[in-house]
């Protein structure tokens, strides 16, 4: 009986590979089991192998396993043919550079082997550096220095959290991972909702990279070189800075499943119990969309797309319950129309926050473009 109950339940999570989750809770379990398959898999495997020893509803166990193990399989699947066709993508989108100036660049978007031994990704140590002071607050970012101790280009990383939470240490590996490969990295704090308002974060994204600007000698930073990456509400702060402060020292930015498109996502709901979109968005931008809807245009970086945007690259999982990924599809489209060299990596098994585990389908693929990318729109 327990086999049984374990497979059931095994069964039971897999759909979750299939259906959006429409709570919080099983949203944070979608992205275990889309981003660890490997362990599922092998879980199946394990209880359909005890059928050999018990015969005891052997039929049912069968059953359950061999169909939790073909929708824990089709993530592998699904992660090889969207890894097949992304190399060539990003060098025809944004010019084919030498990789091989990369320090251990990844060779492929996605290997089934790098699940279990991991990136290639040494901890790099990194400094908390005040930047910015306000009467009730001081901000800081930490710096990853790049590896080579050379003047290096340097990547602004910019964390999510709906606004009002999270810090600069979310998900880390990223950082580290990029020093490890020849760049500067500095994942900056910023004030928070629902006390500060849009455009506050975006002031505090200019402020981090100005400070960064002033002491470049020091950080060995090359002020001509910087690329804004955000994950989430960090995207939105990212796509609106690049898009806004009109910097031509920022080359590129990185949105990493991000609301981009404030005015629809405030009009459409999307399961509450997952996030409550009316208090997230009011908090933030300061009011309903209905009573201040000027507001939410201006936090909208869908609303400042032009002919000088910068290059963008876009990356959403299809499967999103949180951020829909029609908010990237929309921001590409406005891309395009106005011919900004842009490329959305969009994951079919994905959901929010798919890059929790870096050695995980989509953190392998997220991590491969990011790094092409980044290394295609610097300057040498």
């Amino acid at each position: 009986m327990i086999r049984l109950i374990f497979s059931t339940v095994l069964f039971l999570f897999s759909l979750l590979v299939i259906f959006k989750a429409p709570t919080n809770i099983l949203w944070r379990a979608t992205v275990a089991l889309t981003e660890f398959p490997h362990l599922l898999i092998l879980a199946s495997l394990l209880l359909a192998a005890t059928c050999y020893w018990y015969s005891s509803y052997k039929l049912q166990i069968l059953t359950l396993s061999l169909i939790s193990f073909i929708i824990f399989s089709s993530t592998i699947v699904r992660a090889y043919n969207r890894a097949s066709s992304i190399e060539g993508s990003l060098a025809t989108t944004f010019g084919n550079k030498n990789y091989s100036k990369l320090k251990k660049p990844l060779k492929s978007a996605f290997s089934f082997f790098t699940l279990f031994t991991g990136l290639d990704n040494k901890t790099v140590e990194y400094k908390s550096i005040p930047f910015k002071k306000t009467d009730k607050l001081q901000l800081s970012f930490d710096f990853y220095s790049s590896n080579n101790n050379e003047v290096s280009p340097c990547i602004v990383v910019i964390h999510g959290g709906s606004w009002r939470e999270g810090d600069s240490q979310q998900l880390p590996k990223l950082n580290s991972y990029l020093a490890n490969r020849g760049y500067n990295v500095a994942s900056i704090n910023y004030r928070k909702a629902p006390e500060y308002n849009n455009p506050a974060p975006i002031e505090d994204t200019r402020d981090a990279i100005d400070y960064i600007t002033k002491n470049c000698k020091e950080l060995k930073v090359d002020t001509s070189n910087f690329v804004l990456l955000g994950r989430s509400a960090g995207g939105q702060i990212a796509l609106l800075s690049a898009y806004t402060l009109h910097k031509k020292n920022i080359k590129g930015v990185v949105s990493i499943y991000a609301p981009a498109d404030m005015v629809w996502g405030a009009l459409t709901k999307g399961f509450k119990l997952v996030i409550d979109t009316d208090k997230v968005l009011g908090d933030y931008i300061g009011g309903n969309v209905n009573d201040v809807p000027d507001k939410y245009r201006l936090s909208s970086p869908y609303e400042f797309v032009d002919s000088t945007s910068t290059p963008t690259l876009i990356i959403h999982g299809d499967h999103d319950c949180m951020v829909s990924v029609r908010h990237s599809l929309h921001l590409q489209k406005r891309l395009d129309e106005h011919k900004i060299k842009n490329y959305f990596l969009d994951l079919p098994w994905a959901t929010h926050g798919c890059d929790f585990n870096i050695s995980g389908p989509s953190g392998q693929t997220s991590t491969f473009a990011i790094e092409r990318f980044i290394n295609s729109v610097v300057s040498n």
